[in-house]
């Protein structure tokens, strides 16, 4: 008898380590580690478009690993910390010593691999059309990701980063694809322009993608296939729930 109770435990805790290892996902985060444009300004990461997905993913019990260009401490746009943007989940973040630690620590890019995660995802901000758009490991980093048929997410600003990504047969990444990004006419509106290299909706555009997007400000984010984009900071949440999705994550 006492056997067969140490057996049913035993199956037991297998089955539960099973479940577990099945069900845990990884999603790997890229920030940028650009913080200012000479004679324009200060800029980095939009606080709102890395808060609310952490969370989202986090709560569902996805493991979450911050990565950026050169590791170490990420700058976040001083703007997406006003009281204008500041949502309750920034608030949450920039209050929570965990992921504080995790930002102010982030692993440099050369140092993570595709095959170890399930998923990647790139907020925004102005910061990562200046240095990850050119980076060699993002953009070897995506096309794995995507080869392998795990979801690509960007969001606002991050899609800038598909500019120079190209697939197998040397086609950019993008073209026939639908996706958004943040508009020119957002970018005008935000009285920004200057903070940035190039236009990321004519960009898109170039690269032969179909662009789409809502009004202005509002929420709107598209998938097409395992490429998740966002049009902007409001898109965050929409394009971390399609992340979710994707995953299977309960």
């Amino acid at each position: 008898m006492i056997t067969k109770i140490k057996y049913a435990l035993v199956l037991l805790i297998l089955t539960t380590l099973q479940v577990f290892g099945q069900t845990t996902k990884k999603v790997l985060i890229v920030v940028t580690s650009f913080g200012e444009v000479k004679n324009v300004g200060k800029t980095g990461l939009w606080a709102e478009e890395l808060a609310t997905p952490y969370y989202l993913l986090t709560e569902k019990g996805v493991q979450v690993t911050i990565a950026s260009p050169k590791g170490g401490k990420s700058p976040i746009d001083p703007k997406s910390l006003g009281e204008q943007f500041a949502t309750p989940s920034v608030k949450k973040f920039m209050a929570d010593a965990a992921a504080q630690h995790k930002l102010n620590n982030t692993v440099a890019l050369g140092k993570v691999k595709a095959q170890d995660y399930d998923a990647v995802f790139y907020p925004g901000g102005h910061g990562p059309m200046w240095d990850l758009t050119d980076d060699a490991r993002s953009i070897a980093l995506i096309r794995t990701f995507s080869e392998q048929g795990k979801p690509v997410a960007l969001v606002c600003h991050a899609p800038a980063i598909l500019k120079n990504v190209k697939d197998k047969k040397g086609e950019y990444l993008v073209k026939g694809k639908t996706v958004s990004g943040f508009t020119n006419s957002e970018e005008k509106a935000g009285g920004a322009p200057a903070l940035t290299p190039f236009s990321l909706e004519d960009m898109l555009k170039e690269r032969g993608a179909k662009y789409e997007r809502g009004a202005d400000w509002a929420p709107f984010a598209v998938q097409d296939g395992l490429l998740i984009t966002g049009q902007n900071p409001a898109s965050a949440e929409l394009v971390a729930e399609k992340i979710i999705t994707a995953l299977s994550v309960k």
